[in-house]
């Protein structure tokens, strides 16, 4: 910024003077040496002063918008500049101009001027809009009576000097006041008084005496202070400047509505020169056009709005000021190039820019702002042909560096003042869930508009960018400037600018490498390296430049610091097409310095790069060589190693194995081949041998160089033989180590190891000698110069020459591995298995080798997704769930065999059941040979598994398993015949209770398997917790029909059954249903293929839950199912009352038909009594058959009789005592059966009950013996 008059860059504030802080010389000191207590007025004002000049500085950026002044301390006699020319009473005072108008002959402007930077200055140091006089009222000490009739005479006298002192100071402040009138300064008078002064009374009258006499303004025009503390200070001082803040706003709106009617004025007058004229004689001064005028009113207009913080009228003012001046540029008539007045309007012009810009920034629009930017220069870029200073001269270079500069430090200040740079993130694709949503608010074009990116020079970057653009601007000046100065040496016809001598004293390089500096510095601090991460690519590539500007300017050693630390980065992260030209920069420097060690290495690493396309391919090879032979190393025996490692290589070096794995002394086939570069020479190459070290061997296997063959650019090979590892004994061969360009040598060999270990090429150097320069450099192994990783290739002839590619992962090592043992394993067993059953499982090994061998067996159950499954594996006396390690079958010499018995438990659901079985074989050692090794072993660590000569076989073993019975049930209910106890008898709470139902279960099982069973008991066990039921008699009991034990065949039934009685309980509801009852038990044995039995296995199955069909209130008839012809026989009804808490009224009814052939002898109709809950009532007739055969019993009715509800007064009640009968069900106890029939596809029921008892049945009547 210091291009440009600071005047017009600063930010304008309003200005205050203040006067009456002089600091007077401090007092002299005592006659003792004693410096004197100062006065506290003094004091105070030294602390205005500071307090004053602190609260705002002079600075280009301040975006505060508090309401402070720019404060200046002047003189209390501080003159103003006048306002014209000739003095306020003059007749031509209307009519004359400012002495800074471009239309007064001594003006600096006249007669075509815009703006000079002394009319701001005039605004911000010579006129203030505020004048802050700080005076001392005058107060006389306190009065000392000599006698008490002195003091109405003292204190007369005392009013008299007051009221005199007051009146010269009202004088001095009204003399004051006429100066600062005439220039519509605001005056503002502070009044210094001690605090004794404060308490008096009459202060107020003095106050408005002193105001009243001057002619002070009411409003903020009078203060009175005193000497306070510094934090008092502080706040008198900001509300000084609030209270002063308006008039001073109102002075500078006056001068702009001035401003504003001048421009208003001067636009309806119109002035015409003659262009032709203005050509023709481009050096003769013609006042100033009205586009002149304009930018004048505009900028002075714009400056005073910025005086009252008005940014945004600013702003305006400023873009149609800028606007004008561009139009004045657009025409050589109005603004001939290179004149005095052109120049200043440019440095106008760059200045309203920055002001635009910074205003812009102030809103936080960084968009409008930078746009602004690019525009002026593109629009003076336009100008500039016109003006023969385009792009191919350095002033325009220069111009621009200056624009892109002052930007960059404006937003370094801006950034140092709280301005935020955005942060240009790539946005996400809009949702598509919420993409309709958006289009209807009208934002989903701008999303996908956004989505696309963003261009870098439409978005507002951090100043390390903008110093990098005004580097480059100056570089490009330098070389503008270095063409010009390369034309005047050779006589050229150029055109010399007048910038011309000027420019030569400009040391182009330190302007370019200062900018460089700032913008890597910068960009280090904006985007600063992330752990792991390098910086970013540009700001490399700006330490590239400074490198370059380094050297360009002779400092060689700072170049090569730069270039080292770049050159670290790019091969770190791969990027050689970028290091190429940093290598060749750097290889220039090392040249310079001179480094012969560092030259070498350069060269090295630069022949493994692709060359420039104006590079001669020979070209390194010859600078080598140059080196090696002109120079001599420091020391004769000193061997010079270059480490390049992340570094193109050389020659492409591949090591592969033929075979992955191989074993113990086998050799293992591979080829080393080694490819050069097709574009570069390296066939001259001083190598005299070549090192390959193999991993185990602590010597290398060397290959000297043959001479006898030529170069040549086909494949050649070099046969290595057999390499054994652990073999110390150092090997040579020989063979030819000249390549031509493109040409592959490979060298081809075997590799053994008496025991498991790696096989691989652990690194490869070359040997280079030269001139006593001993040179070693390693090769990156399966490194290609395109890629990271190399493909590798097995040469399988000469002539032709073929390859065969090597598609694997794994190619550059081979494993030795021992030889596996040969092991039978045999594992047998009958499937399927069952449920339940202890399932055998034979594990035989036999030892087929030649040696003696420990087996071990581990035995892995996979855990099984089947649900409710239950599973177990058990050997010798381990039992486990999952795994059993280690079982032991000791050691097998050859041809021996071991085996073991496995057992299996599977229960709780079918399924496969996955066993996996691993035997595993370990050679045994003799202890004499093995001894050191072990001991060696201890000491170190624990071998790996690939050194253990132990073989593993793996087996997986499915077993099926399913169940041996297919058992289903069936459930039956009857009601018990047995009479209840009257509710009174105490038998009812009897421990046994009492049946209300029984219950008969039968059980069918079906052999499933293909397996016979052995089936040796089976049982039925009650929960005898549950005193809901007892057992009243089972199959299983009866010995005739006992079928146990016995085999059953596949597809073979049997059945079981079993009688409960369900007993009633008062502490459980009767429809609740009643948990399984107990458990059926079967025991039984697979039946053998050679007919043996196996283990005992016991199948457990629960009985089903009993829920019998409940009655309210029913009538049971039992009756005999034969009868004897004409002799009586009883037949009972039993009533019973099952409700839980509803009593009963029941009538019964016997309804005789002459056809029945029964004479019945009892009661027709009969009233039961009251049946309680829980109790019953019997009824007997006898009955005598008349007729043989099947007789159909009487009809029998039974009412229960309940209350009518009437529902209307014309019904008849159903009756003759208001009483309905509802039927009873009546059932026949001999063929009493209830059971629930299942119904497919109903939801939430599980079937309907089904009574077979209601159908009344006949008595066979026998004819009489």
């Amino acid at each position: 910024m210091n291009s440009y008059p600071p005047e017009l860059l600063v930010q304008l504030a309003p200005v205050m003077f203040v006067a009456g802080l002089d600091v007077p010389p401090p007092p002299p000191p005592d006659a003792e040496g004693n410096a004197s207590k100062p006065d506290p007025f003094q004091v105070l004002a030294i602390r205005l002063r500071e307090a004053l000049t602190n609260q705002r500085k002079v600075a280009i950026w301040q975006s505060d918008k508090s309401k402070t002044f720019q404060v200046i301390l002047v003189d209390k006699d501080v003159r103003f500049p006048p306002r014209k020319l000739v003095p306020p009473d003059d007749p031509q005072y209307s009519n004359a101009h400012s002495p800074l108008s471009p239309l007064t002959p001594s003006s600096p402007l006249y007669p075509d001027g815009l703006i000079a930077p002394i009319w701001i200055r005039k605004h911000t140091t010579l006129v203030p809009s505020v004048l802050v006089m700080f005076m001392r009222i005058f107060e006389l000490p306190p009065p000392i009576l000599r006698s008490p009739e002195d003091g109405p005479e003292l204190e007369r006298e005392r009013a008299e000097e007051e009221r005199r002192r007051d009146a010269e100071l009202a004088a001095e402040i009204a003399q004051r006041k006429r100066g600062t009138n005439e220039r519509g300064v605001k005056l503002t008078v502070v009044l210094m008084a001690s605090r004794r002064l404060l308490d008096d009374p009459k202060l107020d009258a003095r106050l408005a005496f002193i105001r009243r006499q001057s002619g002070l303004d009411s409003r903020a025009a009078l203060f009175v202070l005193s000497p306070v503390s510094p934090s008092e200070l502080g706040d008198f001082v900001k509300s000084l400047q609030q209270a002063l803040y308006e008039p001073a706003l109102e002075y500078y709106t006056a001068h702009s509505k001035r401003v504003r009617r001048k421009r208003n004025r001067h636009s309806q007058a119109t002035t015409y020169t003659n262009p032709a004229i203005a050509l023709a004689n481009p050096n003769v001064a013609r006042p100033l056009r009205p586009e002149g005028w304009t930018v004048r009113y505009e900028y002075k207009m714009a400056c005073f709005a910025e005086f009252r913080g008005e940014d945004e009228v600013a702003l305006k003012h400023y873009q149609d000021a800028y606007s004008a001046l561009i139009i004045m540029f657009g025409s050589t008539a109005i603004l001939p190039p290179r004149t005095k007045r052109w120049a200043e309007a440019k440095v106008l012009a760059d200045c309203i820019n920055i002001k635009i810009v910074k205003l812009y920034l102030y809103n936080n629009e960084h968009a409008l702002a930078l746009a602004h930017h690019n525009t002026h220069i593109r629009q003076f870029n336009d100008l500039s042909r016109g003006w023969g200073i385009g792009e191919e001269t350095f002033e325009f270079w220069g111009w621009v560096a200056r624009q892109y500069r002052i930007l960059a430090e404006l937003i370094d200040q801006g950034t140092r003042s709280g301005l935020l740079i955005p942060v240009h993130k790539p946005v996400a694709p809009p949702n598509p869930a919420t993409a309709a949503t958006r289009a209807a608010m009208g934002v989903a074009e701008l999303d996908a508009l956004r989505s696309l990116g963003i261009n870098p020079s439409h978005a507002l970057q951090h100043s390390g960018y903008y110093y990098y653009m005004a580097a480059k601007a100056t570089d490009m000046r330098r070389e503008r400037f270095l063409a010009a100065v390369e034309a005047e040496n050779n006589n050229q016809p150029i055109t010399i600018s007048p910038g011309f001598a000027n420019e030569k004293k400009v040391d182009h390089l330190s302007l370019v490498l200062e900018l460089y500096t700032k913008a890597y510095e910068m960009f280090k601090r904006y985007n600063p390296p992330s752990q792991g991460q390098s910086p970013g690519r540009l700001t490399m590539l700006i330490a590239y430049r400074i490198a370059e500007i380094y050297a360009l300017s002779g400092k060689y050693d700072m170049a090569i610091r730069f270039l080292e630390r770049i050159a670290k980065t790019y091969r770190k992260e791969g990027w050689y097409l970028m290091l190429r030209p940093l290598l060749a920069k750097w290889y220039h420097c090392a040249q310079q310095m001179p480094d012969v060690n560092l030259s070498i290495k350069l060269l090295l690493e630069m022949m493994g790069h692709e060359p420039a396309e104006d590079d001669e391919p020979t070209s390194l090879q010859e600078d080598l060589l140059a080196v090696l032979q002109s120079t001599v190393p420091t020391s004769d025996d000193e061997v010079l190693v270059y480490d390049f490692e992340d570094t193109l290589p050389i020659f492409e070096t591949s090591v592969a194995f033929w075979d992955t794995e191989v074993h113990v002394s086998q050799p293992a086939a591979f080829q080393l081949s080694l490819s050069a570069p097709p574009r570069v020479v390296v066939s001259s190459l001083p190598i005299t041998s070549m090192e390959v070290h193999f991993l185990g061997l602590n010597e290398p296997l060397v290959v000297r160089h043959d001479d006898s063959e030529e170069v040549v650019t086909r494949p050649t090979r070099v046969d290595l033989g057999n390499i054994k590892v652990g073999d110390e004994t150092p090997s040579e061969v020989s063979g030819h180590l000249r390549w031509g360009p493109g040409s592959t040598v490979v060298f081809t060999g075997t590799v053994s190891a008496e025991r498991p270990s790696r096989l691989t090429v652990e690194k490869v150097l070359l040997n280079l000698e030269q001139n006593k320069w001993k040179i070693q450099m390693p090769l990156s192994l399966n490194m290609s110069r395109t890629s990271s990783r190399i493909q590798p290739r097995w040469l399988r002839s000469l002539d032709p020459p073929r390859f065969i590619p090597v598609n694997r992962q794994e190619f550059s090592f081979a494993i030795v591995k021992h030889r596996p043992h040969l092991v039978d394993v045999s594992i047998s067993h009958h499937t399927p298995s069952y449920l339940d059953e202890d399932y055998e499982i034979h594990i035989q090994v036999t030892n087929r080798d030649e040696k003696e061998l420990d087996v071990t067996v581990d035995i892995l159950l996979q855990p099984s997704d089947i649900d409710y499954a239950v599973n177990s594996i058990s050997i010798d006396d381990q039992v486990s769930t999952g795994l059993i390690k280690d079982i032991q079958l000791g050691k097998l010499l050859p041809g021996m065999t071991a085996s073991k018995i496995l057992h299996l438990f599977s229960a709780g659901a079918v399924g496969d059941r996955a066993l996996d079985i691993s035997v595993t074989s370990s050679a045994i050692v003799l202890s004499e040979e093995s001894s050191d090794e072990e001991d060696a072993e201890e000491s170190e660590e624990p071998p790996s598994p690939t050194s253990l000569d132990k073989t593993a076989h793996q087996r997986t073993v499915i077993i099926p398993t399913i169940a041996p019975f297919d058992i289903s049930d069936n459930v039956v209910y009857a009601r018990t015949r047995k009479e209840w106890p009257a509710l009174a008898d105490l038998s009812t709470f009897h421990e046994e209770g009492i049946s209300a139902h029984e219950a008969s279960i039968s059980l069918q099982c079906i052999c499933t398997g293909p397996w016979g069973i052995f089936v040796e008991s089976a049982a039925v066990e009650i929960d005898k917790s549950n005193s809901r039921f007892k057992l009243l008699d089972s199959s299983i009991d009866i010995e005739d029909c006992n079928l146990y034990p016995g085999e059953y065949l596949p597809g073979d039934e049997f059945s079981i059954s079993c009688r409960l009685a369900l007993i009633k309980s008062d502490l459980v509801s009767e429809n609740q249903p009643i948990p399984s009852p107990g458990k059926f038990i079967l025991s039984w044995r697979r039946i053998l293929p050679d007919g043996s039995h196996g283990k005992l296995s016991t199948t457990t199955t629960l009985l089903p839950i009993l829920q019998p069909p409940m009655d309210e209130l029913v009538a049971l008839m039992d009756i005999e199912p034969t009868g004897v012809l004409h002799k009586p026989m009883p037949m009972t009804i039993i009533v019973r009352n099952n409700h839980p808490h509803r009593s009963a009224n029941v009538t019964v009814q016997l309804d005789p038909d002459s056809g029945d052939g029964f004479v019945v002898s009892g009661v027709r109709a009969a009233r039961v009594p009251v049946l309680l809950p829980g109790s019953e009532e019997r009824i007997t007739w006898s009955i005598i058959p008349l007729e043989c055969g099947y007789v159909r019993v009487p009809r029998i009715r039974v009412l229960d009789r309940r209350k009518a509800i009437q529902t209307s007064a014309s019904e008849d009640t159903q009756g003759h005592d208001g009483f309905v009968g509802e039927p009873v069900k009546v059932v026949d106890l001999r063929r009493d059966r209830r059971y629930r029939i299942p119904i497919q596809g109903d939801e939430g029921e599980d079937g309907i009950d089904h009574d077979t008892g209601t159908e009344l049945g006949t008595v066979l009547v026998l004819p009489a013996v």
